[in-house]
């Protein structure tokens, strides 16, 4: 009989704002307003610090990678929720679940050691910026980048692998926009202890030691620009580090808020969590995208005049 009721799910169904038909338009209208922020803002960022030469840089190496991160992540899920949400399609087959689910993850774990990287990148170049040059030669901001990108996939293999061999018995409604892996962890009728241990021990490694390395990095920041004697360097140390502070305050702050709900709230069809749980989702999924380019733009000298730059030379070039 325990044979029987463990059927194969061919496919879930993603309930998103399903009860809330005017939420879905106005959520419709917006996410498709900031996707398209996303690709522009995100876009022009990779493509001014590939061609000026003034971001060559290992800051401005770390920031095309992480523009071109949030175009690879949001683009993994905002074309799918957009159409759920417009043709009321909410139906995805196992394996494209499985392939949003490698894609979330894998982008979510990546951008935490590249937030990490860059952290450090500034701590080097604020306390030691005579051996900035030599600690932070091409080769080394280059194998960061790639061990960031490579750990961050080989954890959402595991991860992912591990979700899509639990047996689902037929309960196939996940509560949320996306095949986020705890939702989907929710639906399997097998112990899935194995799953919660290495989701600890991956928070540990991707949450909380990057975060570990953000918190001394900028001690240490802030130990040495108040031992500045110069106002004006003062102001330009605070000035390069605020924006990443500010998105590490942004990304964190959202995932510790999706995460650290007490299990007393966590239960499907409660009307009022499937309404936040949607807001809090699209926050981070698509707001702190869209506000990376924004941020370091208005908080970077240099990076607006390549954006100028760059926009002035597809003028002339039309």
């Amino acid at each position: 009989m325990d044979s029987i009721n463990k059927t194969f799910v061919k496919e879930f169904i993603l309930l998103g704002l399903s009860g809330y038909p005017t939420l879905e338009i106005m959520f419709f209208s917006l996410i498709l307003v900031m996707y398209l922020v996303i690709l522009i803002g995100n876009g022009l960022l990779i493509i001014a610090s590939i061609f000026d030469s003034h971001l060559h840089t290992p800051m401005y190496f770390f920031l095309g990678n992480l523009s071109f991160l949030d175009i690879c992540y949001t683009s993994s899920s905002v074309p799918s929720t957009l159409v759920s949400l417009i043709s009321k399609e909410r139906n995805i087959s196992f394996s494209g679940c499985a392939v949003q689910m490698f894609f979330g993850f894998a982008m979510g774990s990546t951008e935490c050691f590249l937030l990490g990287m860059m952290a450090f990148d500034r701590y080097v170049a604020i306390c030691n910026p005579l051996r900035y040059p030599v600690i932070m030669n091409k080769m080394v901001y280059v194998l960061m980048a790639s061990v960031s990108w490579l750990s961050g996939g080989i954890n959402s293999i595991v991860q992912t692998s591990l979700a899509m061999r639990l047996p689902f018995c037929g309960n196939n409604i996940i509560n949320h926009f996306l095949c986020e892996i705890l939702a989907v962890l929710k639906l399997a009728c097998a112990d899935i202890s194995l799953n919660i241990f290495t989701l600890a021990v991956s928070n540990m490694a991707f949450l909380v030691l990057p975060l570990l390395v953000i918190f001394f990095s900028y001690m240490f920041i802030l130990y040495t620009i108040l031992r500045m004697n110069s106002a004006t360097g003062r102001r330009k140390a605070f000035s390069t580090c605020s924006a990443h502070l500010t998105v590490v305050i942004i990304f964190y702050g959202t995932i510790f808020f999706m995460y650290a709900k007490p299990k007393s709230q966590d239960h499907l069809g409660n009307d009022n969590l499937q309404a936040t749980e949607g807001l809090i989702s699209m926050f981070y999924g698509v707001v702190t995208p869209m506000l990376n380019p924004i941020i370091y733009s208005l908080r970077n000298k240099d990076v607006k005049v390549a954006v100028k730059y760059v926009l002035n030379w597809k003028a002339v070039k039309q």
